[in-house]
């Protein structure tokens, strides 16, 4: 017989524990196939594709293989550069290392063969004046117009050929237009001092 005083709180039943929720595998992309997971959990056949664990994702069939109605694009591919800015630059720069250069020694051949013939003519203690380019002045401002028009041009084919570089428009047409354009300028100053030497030289011996 119980107390009915008894102060102890009567015992609560025990609370049932629900089983764990089942996670959904995430959707694989659609560079990689479906396929179902190998062990079923909780006892459900492999074979059951209807149960919500084993049912392919949207897209997909039960053999792992996307569906007719859905379509696996690639990424698009960026679009081509064109390479008509290297190729402007390297022409440019052609243009600015052999015509110029061809200017230069033919006004400069000249000047030196005018000049050298008035300095052969003048006693050999007098000293330089600039009254010797009389003779060739149209030479020499030819020499002149083909420094400017291969300095500009030379300038020209290097910016471009560095902002070709830089967007990759044609970036070995641009690199070969910079080193042609270096070379030229090289190339003119090389001419430039020969064939006045040359010219001087032949001047000389003319007048004496």
């Amino acid at each position: 017989m119980s107390d009915p005083a008894d102060p102890r709180p009567a015992v609560p039943p025990p609370i049932p524990r629900r089983p764990p929720a089942q996670r959904h595998p995430a959707p694989p992309s659609p560079a990689q196939p479906w396929a179902a997971p190998a062990a079923p959990p909780f006892g459900v056949p492999s074979g059951d594709t209807q149960h919500p664990r084993y049912a392919p994702p949207p897209g997909y069939s039960a053999a792992g293989a996307p569906s007719a109605g859905v379509a696996v694009t690639a990424p698009p591919r960026p679009a081509p550069r064109g390479f008509g800015l290297g190729l402007v630059a390297l022409i440019v720069a052609i243009v600015a290392a052999v015509i110029p250069a061809i200017l230069v020694s033919i006004a400069t051949f000249e000047i030196g063969l005018g000049a050298g013939h008035e300095l052969a003519m003048r006693p050999i203690d007098a000293g330089f004046e600039w009254s010797v380019l009389t003779p060739v002045r149209g030479w020499v401002l030819l020499a002149e117009v083909s420094f400017w028009v291969g300095t500009i041009l030379g300038v020209w084919a290097i910016a471009q050929g560095l902002v070709a570089i830089v967007r990759n428009r044609g970036r070995g047409l641009a690199i070969a237009a910079v080193v042609v354009a270096v070379v030229g300028a090289i190339g003119y100053a090389v001419a430039l001092q020969g064939f006045l030497t040359a010219g001087l030289a032949a001047g000389t011996s003319v007048g004496g």
